[in-house]
């Protein structure tokens, strides 16, 4: 099995922030070239980025997200130790859309994010998008919301960064990260 140490051998371009207690574990499907390019989640269209600020999850305004060159240094530097924040995906080959993956190409992924899971231990874990969700426990029709806990950690799956309202979507992380923060305070007490 797969150690998550954080890059796959063949497809190692994004690598993965994984860290100890950390507040929100964000689990995606996997990258759009020009994400897998630029060597950051969500980078080709940087809503999710943008929702992360408006939302209070991180403190980068838009303008500094816009820059390729600021989004790498945030993700590589405060997006695990300052934020507290992970993130892993299920398959690392990047496609165009996620109809191109190939069916059962998750399953490694998924064994991987259940390890990363119980090793580094979040508060709190967000699938971004039902299919996200659905690859990775195999159930056919989901809906958004809180889910069954993983090793007794919260699982909560999450709008896609770029469907629906922005509105919406901000109100929903702000919930996951007041969420995350108290089952946060609760651990510590």
């Amino acid at each position: 099995m797969h150690k998550p140490s954080g890059v796959l051998m063949r497809y190692s371009n994004i690598k993965y922030k994984l860290s100890k207690n950390a507040l929100i574990m964000f689990v995606g499907i996997n990258p759009h070239p020009g994400s897998y390019k630029r060597k950051v989640p969500f980078s080709n269209n940087k809503m999710f980025w943008y929702l992360l600020s408006r939302a209070h999850i991180i403190e980068e305004p838009t303008e500094y997200l816009m820059n390729d060159k600021k989004l790498v240094q945030m993700y590589e530097g405060k997006f695990v130790q300052e934020y507290r924040l992970n993130f892993i995906n299920l398959v690392d080959r990047p496609t165009s859309d996620v109809s191109k993956l190939r069916k059962g190409e998750e399953r490694p992924g998924a064994a991987r994010v259940f390890d990363s899971i119980r090793i580094y231990k979040p508060r709190l874990v967000c699938f971004i998008g039902k299919i996200t969700y659905e690859k990775f426990s195999g159930s056919k029709h989901t809906d958004y919301g809180y889910k069954q806990p993983i090793y007794g950690i919260s699982t909560y799956v999450c709008r896609f960064p770029i469907r629906g309202p922005a509105i919406d979507r901000i109100k929903e992380l702000k919930a996951l990260i007041k969420a995350a923060r108290g089952i946060d305070a609760r651990a510590r007490v």
